[in-house]
């Protein structure tokens, strides 16, 4: 028996260790890293060749630093929304202009012009909530109508196709859509330019927005 011992027990341990089961563990998949406003605004390819940049496209810090040399009015209220944007949480924007000529680099957002002009931005916070209470509160002076006061040319929500937290303005002269995507906030403002050109960009900045 005493010779029967060891060799049981050994049987009962090998036993054991082939009946264990191992949970088999899978990497956490990571979320994407966001994109950068910087690569989420405007770019040159996403409008036609007759509008050319204007000085200080990107950085929203570098636009507002550009535009005081040139237009320092303009600038001063410019520097306003973006701190109101700032006091809402947002860590990162930027901004592009497009114009027919280069005088509409200076004009005031959505200001009445006869020159084709485009104008992106696109501000990043740290979560989807900061994002929409911003852009429920305006984003560089201009807000969300209230839902079942919209005036003629303006919709607001999904019918936009930009999503429930978004309102577009739709003139002849002025075509302005604002809205919320993820952590972003965007606008987009085009000066006597046609509806697709129009389509296409709110599109194509929306697509980015992750």
């Amino acid at each position: 028996m005493g010779r029967l011992l060891p060799v049981l027990l050994g049987m009962m341990l090998l036993a054991a260790c082939q009946t264990d089961t191992h949970a088999v563990f899978s990497p956490v998949p990571t979320a994407a890293p966001h994109t950068a406003p910087t690569a989420a605004i405007l770019q040159s390819n996403d409008v036609p060749p007759a509008f050319q940049a204007c000085l200080g496209s990107g950085p929203i810090d570098v636009y507002l630093s550009v535009l005081a040399t040139t237009a320092p009015d303009v600038a001063s209220s410019d520097a306003a929304y973006w701190s109101n944007l700032r006091s809402h949480g947002a860590i990162a924007g930027a901004i592009s202009v497009f114009a027919a000529n280069p005088s509409a680099c200076t004009a005031e957002l959505g200001a009445t012009s006869t020159v084709k002009s485009m104008t992106s931005f696109v501000a990043q916070f740290a979560d989807e909530g900061e994002a929409d209470r911003a852009w429920q509160d305006g984003v560089f002076g201009f807000s969300p109508p209230p839902v079942g006061e919209l005036a003629p040319g303006v919709t607001r929500g999904t019918s936009t196709g930009l999503g429930a937290s978004s309102f577009v303005y739709l003139r002849s002269s002025v075509r302005l859509a604002s809205w919320r995507h993820s952590v972003f906030v965007a606008l987009v403002v085009a000066s006597n330019g046609d509806a697709n050109l129009f389509n296409v960009a709110t599109a194509a900045i929306d697509q980015r927005l992750n």
